[in-house]
């Protein structure tokens, strides 16, 4: 490959149309390597910090041949410095991460020049595994609107999917305080009575806190076709479950089978989405995610990749990053095969050696700015 860095106008659109192509349009091998290529040669001009830190390691258009040895930057990273293909002054939209673990003073941010490869990335996957029967639906969001939680990409995705994929009756039954219990009750009931199928969006750590709540109250018998969305973990807000349980009691509150149950896994350094099932159809649950996504496990500490099947930690190449860093290291334990990936849990210690190797190498190549 040269050191030429494409056009940026025409890459970003050549992307737009795969993407909004949708998740069922595959994108063969030599295609998405082609594409992979020219978004690093792209970020490797324009990302100054990651530049430096691909330098670093001997990487740079000239001499990477293959999508898996752009240099993956770890998720940590997100918290040093902005990661972006633009003057940070210009840009308008920081996603941040939660700060629940590591205090909001440590927060990471993605910073977003231009959302049409995000927003496009979000519907279509949305869609696809929510929405497998087409059209709109009506949906209760219990996540907050994104006008109170600007900053959170998973309040702007479903501010997103209700904007462009709900029906009427759509809203949300969230307040300041969390769940708003009595609209959300009246919400299903009105369901009911109207035989209205809905999909409920909401946090893991949320749908437990409403079903262990005494507001609560009484079960539904909500239409044929009601499905929930939920996503994310517990973090110590609440009670933690396993999925199968947390389904079942879902299934016995609302009155839907846990075929309808789907769970999204985001990361706010991403812009796609994986989902462990399709809406309405049984098998098994592995998060897929989108074409225009490739996942490997690597090894703890050599970053090496590991056989399909076999547990590492997981790193994802999301095309739709094309504004920051396309290569994603995370410090989930995990692994991949060809049907999608399984998130066991946060590496630690001597699990996360590797991850622990390549933010100090970040941070190294940041100084020297």
């Amino acid at each position: 490959m040269t050191d030429a860095a494409p056009d940026p106008a025409e890459l970003r659109d050549r992307l737009l149309r795969r993407i909004r192509a949708g998740t069922g349009a595959p994108l063969p091998q030599a295609e998405f390597g082609a594409l992979a290529l020219a978004v690093f040669a792209h970020q490797f001009a324009r990302n100054t910090p990651y530049r430096l830190f691909c330098e670093r390691r001997g990487a740079t258009p000239g001499t990477v041949r293959h999508w898996t040895e752009v240099p993956a930057v770890p998720t940590d990273a997100f918290k040093a410095a902005p990661l972006v293909c633009a003057d940070p002054a210009d840009v308008r939209t920081v996603f941040r991460t939660s700060g629940t673990t590591a205090g909001p003073e440590r927060r990471g941010e993605h910073w977003m020049p231009d959302l049409a490869l995000y927003d496009a990335a979000l519907r279509e996957g949305f869609a696809a595994h929510l929405l497998p029967e087409g059209g709109r639906m009506r949906m209760l969001s219990l996540i907050r609107p994104p006008e109170e939680a600007p900053d959170s990409s998973l309040s702007h995705m479903v501010g997103e999917v209700l904007r462009e994929l709900g029906a009427e009756g759509s809203g949300y039954c969230v307040g300041e305080a969390g769940i708003d219990a009595p609209a959300f009750g009246a919400a299903l009931r009105r369901a009911e009575a109207e035989g209205v199928p809905v999909c409920v969006l909401g946090t893991s750590f949320a749908f437990v806190h409403w079903l262990d709540a005494a507001a609560a109250g009484g079960r539904f018998a909500l239409p044929a076709g009601s499905r929930v969305m939920d996503t994310g973990g517990f973090k110590g807000r609440s009670r933690e479950v396993t999925r199968e349980d947390l389904y079942a009691a879902l299934g016995e509150r609302l009155g839907i089978g846990t075929e309808w149950c789907v769970n999204e896994y985001g990361m706010t350094e991403m812009s796609s989405q994986f989902y462990d099932a399709v809406a309405g159809v049984p098998g098994p649950r592995l998060h897929a995610g989108p074409p225009w996504v490739r996942s490997r496990a690597v090894d703890p500490e050599t970053l090496e990749p590991v056989p399909d099947g076999e547990v590492g930690v997981l790193r994802h190449w999301d095309l739709a990053n094309l504004h920051s860093v396309m290569a994603i290291q995370t410090a989930d334990l995990g692994f991949a095969a060809p049907e999608g990936i399984r998130v066991l849990g946060r590496a630690q210690g001597a699990e996360a050696r590797g991850c622990s190797l390549a933010m100090d190498q970040f941070l190294a190549a940041s100084r020297e700015r």
